[in-house]
């Protein structure tokens, strides 16, 4: 699907036949990453925008969102897709593949449409309305999500989706480990259903303070080295931040020397492949690396050149100064 780009100390093609060409920098020299940087993912969320599944089925023909959740990602964002996915799915009945493929999109926009309404407020602060709203979309996310896995066994996305609409529905222990096993069987390695672990393991959502670094840990030990599950790691530190009300609780000596070599042995590391969205791998070491003032940080802004991902910088009260912040400071 994609020429190879990796990482430091080795060569890179010439130039990407579907790069987006570089928007306008802000002031700062930053710019936000739009659609993967991908002239296809362009045409795809375009596509979707325009509520034409026709042009959408087209796009989709170089990507397998039962596992590029990159991808997928780009499609819940957009607005109104969920008035016009379900209708899809019901058009492409007769055909396993197309149907599968539409109620992963419904069921994924859901979970995100849902989240949308409770918005990321405290609990004590969501309304009896925004509450009911809320449920109401995961609901339906998790009849379209199941049935998207079903028809498609193999896939890995409809199970990262379902830990998010689980979490969100707080269904029982049980059911988030079942899924979790039944994503890990699928790809033991893969990052969207640790890092979405990791938030499910965080003290706002029941989990005990360490739980998910313990995981986190573990998780990347296994994995080889070049390995995008380093990022994992990182995220878990921003989640220990996110949860103290100490700013400063990553600049621990320790945990700089962590994060550095996490971050050496998985996206700085020279068998570390620069897939589709590698660029969000780079976001949550800078953000890991710079709240823990850690130098590293230099080199990933480096190769980024002034590439902000929404995720994880929404963490911050302003995204965008945040990382031209940390930017100009590394």
């Amino acid at each position: 699907m994609f020429g190879k780009l990796f990482g430091r100390g080795a060569e890179r093609p010439v130039t990407d036949p579907y790069a987006l060409p570089a928007p306008r920098r802000q002031k700062n020299g930053t710019y936000t990453l739009r659609a993967l940087g991908d002239t296809r993912v362009l045409a795809l969320v375009e596509a979707a925008d325009a509520g034409d599944w026709e042009a959408v089925k087209a796009a989709l023909t170089p990507f397998d969102l039962g596992r590029e959740q990159a991808v997928l990602g780009q499609l819940t964002d957009v607005d109104g897709v969920e008035e016009w996915i379900v209708r899809a799915a019901e058009q492409d009945k007769d055909d396993k593949e197309l149907r599968a493929t539409a109620l992963l999109i419904s069921g994924a926009r859901h979970v995100a449409w849902g989240w949308e309404a409770r918005t990321s407020a405290r609990a004590v602060d969501v309304s009896r309305e925004q509450w009911q709203t809320f449920y109401e979309r995961l609901r339906i996310a998790e009849e379209h999500l199941l049935e998207a896995a079903e028809l498609r066994p193999e896939w890995v996305t409809p199970w990262r989706h379902l830990l998010t609409s689980g979490r969100g529905m707080s269904v029982d222990d049980s059911v988030q480990d079942a899924r979790l096993a039944a994503g890990l069987r699928r790809d033991p390695l893969n990052l969207d259903i640790h890092l979405e672990w990791v938030s499910h393991l965080q003290p706002r959502w029941g989990g005990e303070p360490g739980q998910a670094l313990e995981f986190a840990r573990k998780a990347f030990a296994a994995a080889p080295d070049g390995h995008r599950l380093g990022c994992v790691v990182a995220m878990a530190h921003i989640e220990d931040w996110v949860e103290s009300d100490d700013r400063d609780c990553l600049q621990q000596p320790r945990i700089r020397t962590e994060l550095r070599e996490a971050a050496e042995r998985s996206i700085l590391h020279h068998a570390y492949e620069r897939s589709l969205g590698w660029q969000g791998d780079y976001n949550i070491f800078a953000m890991a690396l710079s709240l823990a003032g850690s130098s590293k940080a230099s080199n990933v802004f480096r190769e980024l050149d002034g590439v902000i991902t929404e995720w994880p910088w929404t963490f911050m009260a302003d995204p965008e100064k945040a990382y031209a912040r940390f930017r100009k400071a590394f």
